[in-house]
C-alpha cells in the first residue's frame, strides 16, 4: 500500500511542477511578447493548460473522494470560461484598436473563393464601418 500511495505523490508533484513550468513560461511570454494578443493569448493558453495541470496534479494526489470530484468540476468550469472570455477581450481589442495597419492586416474573400489583403480606406477609418 505504501508504494502506492509514493506513486501517487510522485505522479501530483510532477503534476504540480509542470503546471508551475507553464506558469513560468506564460509569465515570460506576457512580458516579452509586445501586442496585447499576443500577451492575451500567452496568459489564456498558460492559464487554462497550468491551472489544469496544477489541479490535476492536487486530484491524483488526494486520491478518488469528494474534493477530487470538486476539482474535477473546477477543471471544467475553467476550460470553458478561459477561452469564451479570452475570446470576447480579443473581439473587443480588435473593434476598439486605433492602429490596425500597424498591428495586422484585414483579409476578405473574393468571388473565386480566395483571400485578398484589404486595405483601409481613410473613410472606413473614419466613421468605422470596416467591421
Amino acid at each position: 500500500m505504501a508504494v502506492i500511495e509514493w506513486i501517487q505523490f510522485l505522479a501530483g508533484g510532477l503534476l504540480l511542477l509542470i503546471g508551475l513550468l507553464i506558469f513560468l513560461i506564460e509569465m515570460i511570454g506576457v512580458f516579452r511578447f509586445k501586442y496585447v494578443l499576443n500577451r492575451m493569448h500567452a496568459a489564456a493558453m498558460g492559464d487554462t493548460l497550468g491551472i489544469g495541470c496544477c489541479l490535476l496534479g492536487l486530484i491524483v494526489m488526494k486520491g478518488f473522494s469528494f474534493t477530487s470530484l470538486k476539482l474535477l468540476l473546477v477543471i471544467i468550469f475553467l476550460w470553458f470560461s478561459s477561452p469564451v472570455s479570452s475570446h470576447l477581450i480579443a473581439r473587443l481589442e480588435v473593434a476598439t484598436d486605433e492602429e490596425r495597419e500597424k498591428h495586422y492586416k484585414q483579409l476578405v474573400e473574393d468571388e473565386n473563393g480566395g483571400m485578398t489583403v484589404s486595405v483601409l480606406r481613410e473613410k472606413e477609418e473614419k466613421d468605422g464601418t470596416v467591421f
